[in-house]
This record gives C-alpha cells, structure tokens and sequence, in this order.
C-alpha cells in the first residue's frame, strides 16, 4: 500500500460468491434453511470497515477465511476484491484479487 492510500484510504469492492447446496436443503420457503445474504453483506461490510492490511491480498485472504467459519453450512466460497485508483502509472479500471476456500 502506498503512503497516499494509508492517509486517504482506498476505494474497494467485494464480490462473494456462496455455493450452498440448495436443491438438497432448502425445501419449505424457510429463511432457516438457506443463508442470508443480508447476513453475509454484513459480515463483509463490517470485517472491510474495521481492519486495516497494506495488501489487498491480505483483505482477501483473511474475509475468506473469517466467511467460511461464521458461514460453516457454505461449501464453497470465491471472493474478489478490486481496488480502484490506484496510484500506478498505467492504462487500467481497477487492481483484482480472486480467491477460494470450501468448508469440506
């Protein structure tokens, strides 16, 4: 992370991808039986707004790891995270991290 990033902070985004086995548990229209999405949205909102990393590695390694123990019904998880401005000289949007973890 650059000096200018730590004093202004970061522009960043999060896409979650949940793979959860719906066709086998979710058989009523029960909430219960499926996984919030609003809850998940939270969980990122509040691990992104409360820890500071200099890598967007780092954000990425450690959200996925905190989904997948608050979210133990979840198989699998890939979560992209993209930076925006960021201060490198270049013809590109936005920086993208990818990564993945299962509970099996």
């Amino acid at each position: 992370m650059f000096a200018e990033e730590k004093k202004l902070g970061q522009r960043l985004e999060v896409d979650a991808e949940l793979t959860y086995p719906i066709e086998q548990k979710v058989k009523h229209d029960d909430l219960h039986e499926t996984v919030s999405y609003a809850d998940v949205y939270q969980t990122i909102e509040k691990f992104i707004l409360n820890n500071n990393y200099n890598l967007i590695e780092s954000v990425a390694n450690h959200c996925l790891d905190l989904l997948l123990k608050s979210y133990p019904t979840i198989d699998s998880i890939t979560l992209k995270v993209r930076k925006y401005s960021v201060p490198i000289a270049g013809i590109f949007d936005n920086i993208e991290i990818e990564v993945s973890g299962s509970n099996k």
